[in-house]
């Protein structure tokens, strides 16, 4: 467990941030495996969480070898919502920091012909976000302390043709950490919404990204350290995508349903 000092205007006991405790789901993922290793290089211990675990287990021998970290691997389905609950309770110490990296994205025009796999986008990246943050957020409400990180998307900015229903899951996902934000900030617990653009992981592969504004997952789990220790609100991530998208934002509709975006 971390160890703590007072907290006067709370009346709680805060962990020192650079031992605190770290869940990261969906761990899987690039950029959850650069933010792993970011972490666990500053001694970090971590909670390791994706579908089917075992997968984990190179990656939590690999931390563990290279940083002699604290680390282990734990099975968690975005998408078995009745497990969530009980998934969260289990975990002893209780985690000061949770970052959800899961999600989905599949192609438009698959997702536009078989709505299956339209459903499965909006459930990984929005409810399953949603069900598990209602037991995380409870729990930091009642410690008062912790922090929250969810990877949304730029793509939650404005609707655009091209990926509307990964959009609007992440649209939906946006609101949710801005409400719970405005619901905890008051109780002690911080909530980051991280916005990334394009970033070079296996989710983006054969892309056309333009490497200007592409991200490799190191960089993005530095911006995310960063921010948390800063206490931001939000972070975009390159920098230059809150300007892309402040300018997205405001094309006139009449304009914008003519583009090609």
């Amino acid at each position: 467990m971390a160890p703590e000092t007072q907290n006067p205007k709370h009346g709680t006991q805060n962990p020192k941030p650079e031992t605190s405790s770290i869940l990261i789901l969906g761990a899987k993922s690039d950029i959850a495996r650069a933010i792993a290793h970011h972490y666990a290089q500053a001694g970090h211990p971590l909670y390791l969480a994706a579908r089917n675990a075992a997968r984990l287990e190179a990656d939590v021998s690999d931390l563990k070898i290279r940083y002699g970290a604290e680390a282990q691997a734990l099975e968690f389905d975005a998408t078995a919502y009745e497990s969530h609950a009980a998934f969260y309770a289990a975990l002893d110490p209780q985690p000061e920091i949770v970052i959800l990296v899961f999600g989905l994205l599949s192609e438009q025009e698959e997702a536009d012909k078989d709505w299956a796999k339209a459903q499965a986008m909006l459930e990984a990246n929005f409810v399953g976000a949603a069900s598990i943050l209602h037991p995380i957020a409870n729990a930091m409400e009642a410690r008062g302390q912790g922090t929250i990180v969810g990877i949304s998307s730029v793509a939650g900015d404005r609707g655009r043709a091209s990926n509307y229903h990964y959009g609007s899951a992440k649209a939906g996902f946006t609101a949710l950490l801005s409400g719970l934000r405005n619901r905890l900030a008051k109780k002690g617990v911080h909530v980051l919404t991280v916005k990334p653009g394009f970033v070079d992981t296996a989710m983006t592969e054969g892309m056309d990204t333009p490497a200007p504004l592409t991200a490799k997952p190191e960089q993005v789990a530095r911006d995310i350290a960063k921010a948390i220790k800063k206490r931001k609100n939000t972070l975009y991530t390159k920098w230059m995508w809150r300007y892309i998208m402040l300018i997205i934002k405001n094309i006139p509709e009449g304009i914008f349903k003519k583009l090609s975006l």
